[in-house]
């Protein structure tokens, strides 16, 4: 419990990093810049396909009509750009959040290395094909546990535990390989699981709820349809940030939980051998009789 504790406040504490503030903010720069691009190349191209779409289609060409009697002139030109934003928007985020991710937890990952344990040795047991089999296998697995408790959500109080325990495993066993990916090798890493289950469970079902805090963002997004620009990019770096603080945490514990583990490992030296202790005769003094030989045996 106190590497689960100390972790935690490490985690908060670097958080407040220049670094990780900047990592943060990189899915908002990657959206705009993409959404630019996009923007730039095919706008208006996209919203003149759109509006042929609307403009063409029978039955809304009587609607069109209708509306326009009622005085609302030109509706498919105001139409067919909030289509295509509506269409893009979700394209774009997933997008900047998967390369944000892909990219976020070895970086915060090495700067908690290169800051706290930087004479960890670096085994380098996971490679990028083997994370990715890890977390696709993890992922089936989770998404196996949700069918097969489906029948059980019907119970009330099960609806609220049996789900984030199921994403809470997943969380972990995804962020424990990116964790030691770099520092340790398979037999650490399954020991690491082995000796930490608990702990590293109760890290992910938290992570978890946490990530659940954006969606209320989203959700006041679509109550609040005027402030839907400023709360949805709120909401991707709420998000991002809590990516950021999960990373961290597993970070923490994990490369702590490996030192100690080699810690513990590691041969109890031998005791030195001490050196032979030389003897030395004391000379004659002077006026001492020298000394005689031994007397000869006769045969």
């Amino acid at each position: 419990m106190g590497l689960l504790f100390d972790s935690f406040w490490r985690a908060v504490a670097y958080c407040l990093h220049p670094r990780v503030i900047a990592l943060s903010l990189l899915p908002l720069a990657f959206m705009a810049a993409l959404a630019l691009g996009l923007h730039y190349f095919y706008w208006g191209a996209g919203v003149l396909w759109v509006r042929t779409v609307l403009e063409g289609t029978s039955w809304l060409s009587s609607l069109w009509q209708w509306l326009q009697n009622w005085g609302l002139k030109d509706l498919p030109a105001l139409v067919a750009p909030l289509l295509v934003i509506l269409a893009v928007t979700p394209a774009v985020v997933i997008v900047a959040l998967l390369l944000v991710g892909i990219f976020m937890t070895p970086a915060l990952v090495s700067l908690v290395a290169q800051r706290r344990f930087p004479a960890l040795e670096r085994k380098r047991g996971g490679t990028l094909l083997l994370g990715l089999g890890w977390m696709l296998g993890s992922t089936l697995l989770a998404l196996l546990g949700l069918l097969l408790s489906m029948p059980l959500w019907l119970i009330p109080p099960l609806v609220l535990l049996l789900p984030p325990l199921i994403w809470g495993w997943l969380t972990f066993r995804v962020r424990v390989f990116d964790a030691l990916a770099e520092h340790a090798d398979s037999q650490e890493r399954r020991a690491i699981l082995t000796r930490h289950r608990w702990s590293l469970l109760v890290m992910g079902v938290v992570s978890g709820y946490l990530g659940a805090a954006p969606g209320i963002v989203w959700a006041s997004g679509v109550v609040f349809a005027a402030a839907f620009v400023v709360l949805i990019p709120i909401a991707i770096w709420i998000y991002t940030l809590v990516l950021a603080f999960s990373s961290l945490w597993f970070a923490h514990y994990c490369l702590a939980a490996l030192e100690q583990l080699r810690a513990a490992q590691a041969p109890v030296a031998s005791a030195p051998v001490p050196a032979p202790v030389p003897v030395t005769v004391p000379a004659p003094e002077a006026g001492d009789a020298p000394a005689l030989p031994p007397p000869e045996v006769a045969p």
